[in-house]
């Protein structure tokens, strides 16, 4: 899928820019072109005929340096590319990009494209983690900017942790996986999607819930059913009007929910469990409203069949997505659910995130594959993380030949 893509290298400075050179490489035998940028700093480490050999482009150091008469270059280079990686990203190119200061043939390029931006970060664990980086960082997310997460592992400081450039092989890996989004029909397939949330009746009147809106899982069945799948839609209690074309069971009980998703699971080629089910139901349900008493009352809880769990352990032939809304430790709680659970995927969000959370029209996800990679998204609408999830489930299925 990389063959006469346009990829922007922009390359910052930090020890890691030997990695950005095997990155070239690999795009370039991939098919791609690609041109690099390169900052002061980062000449310092490689030299710049390095990547010109390997690229077999100019590369560009100095914003005021025009390679061709009559053209602007840091201008050409915005407008040229299909994809801008920026690997290493330093800190400070972070940080700048966020305030907008283009004080460099990097920042002064990337500030004037309109093309998608990767950045990959490459730094020490403790500035990585410092409030400025996590907030310029954040920044960068709303303003659409896609990050490819730092690998944890023994940096050049001396520290172990997270802050490693990812490797060449996953970037490229990665790109590749971008430049597929034309692809993506899902004709002939059954996808069953699960949404919205489950309630565990108290009494009549009163039951244990959560605040999902199902409108993620509605989003993930409309679009699944654009791109001509077979959908089943297994639904809790929700006010969206359902897609045209989707067969929609209603369901009310985790108990319920359980029932028909294993009546539909072995004809499904694509299972979507995005629904927010409950870990808890009340021991005993009334059949009548429970009156008031003096004094506290206690209800005993006992836990629901862990559904995704139990799909893991079933499936045969299907593609398994599951899902992770956090509010803490997001990257281990989803990484071990996805070891634990048997999944293919783990769409994880922080519910607490600023147009994350549920019943925004947004959200901000992070996506957590079998092989290791983890993919951060920007903030997006959810109708926007709907087709990203269904092209990720389209690689999956053809790479398992489904």
């Amino acid at each position: 899928m990389l063959n006469n893509k346009k990829i922007l290298l922009c390359v910052t400075g930090g020890i890691a820019v030997y990695k950005a050179a095997a990155l070239t490489s690999k795009l370039v035998q991939a098919g791609a072109q690609v041109k690099v940028i390169m900052s002061e700093s980062a000449a310092k480490f490689v030299a710049p005929l390095t990547f010109q050999a390997l690229s077999r482009n100019d590369v560009y150091t100095d914003t005021f340096e025009e390679k061709i008469p009559g053209a602007i270059a840091h201008i050409d280079l915005a407008d040229w590319p299909d994809l801008i990686i920026c690997a290493p990203a330093t800190a400070n190119t972070i940080s700048k990009l966020a305030a907008g200061i283009a004080d460099n043939m990097v920042t002064t390029t990337m500030l004037a494209s309109t093309a998608p931006v990767w950045i990959a970060p490459a730094m020490n664990v403790h500035m990585y983690n410092h409030p400025a980086i996590k907030r310029n960082i954040e920044t960068l997310y709303e303003f659409g900017y896609r990050f490819i997460e730092p690998a944890e592992g023994y940096l050049a400081c001396g520290y172990v942790g997270k802050g490693r450039l990812e490797e060449p092989e996953k970037i490229a890996e990665l790109a590749d996986r971008f430049f597929q989004g034309g692809k993506g029909d899902l004709k002939g397939k059954t996808i069953l999607v699960t949404a919205g949330p489950t309630r565990e009746r108290i009494d009549p009147v009163r039951f244990i819930s959560n605040d999902s809106s199902g409108k993620m899982g509605y989003a993930i069945a409309e679009e699944a059913v654009k791109k001509g799948a077979n959908v089943i839609l297994v639904s809790g209690p929700v006010t969206i009007q359902p897609p045209n074309g989707a067969m929609v069971i209603d369901v009310e009980s985790a108990e319920e929910m359980y029932h028909a998703i294993l009546s539909n699971f072995d004809k499904a080629d694509i299972v979507i469990k995005s629904a927010a089910v409950s870990d808890y139901r009340p021991k005993t349900s009334y059949e009548y409203k429970v009156k008031k008493k003096p004094g506290d009352e206690t209800i005993e809880l006992e836990r629901t069949k862990d559904i995704l769990k139990e799909l893991g352990t079933l499936k045969t032939h299907q593609v398994l997505i599951g899902f992770a809304a956090e509010t803490n430790n997001l990257e281990e709680y989803a990484r071990k659910k996805l070891l634990e659970k048997n999944v293919d995927l783990i769409v994880a969000n922080n519910v607490k995130t600023k147009g994350a959370g549920f019943g925004s029209e947004t959200n901000i996800v992070t996506l957590f594959r079998r092989d290791g990679s983890g993919e951060s998204l920007p903030i997006m609408s959810k109708h926007e993380v709907a087709k990203r999830i269904l092209r990720e489930a389209f690689i999956l299925a053809e790479e398992a030949g489904k």
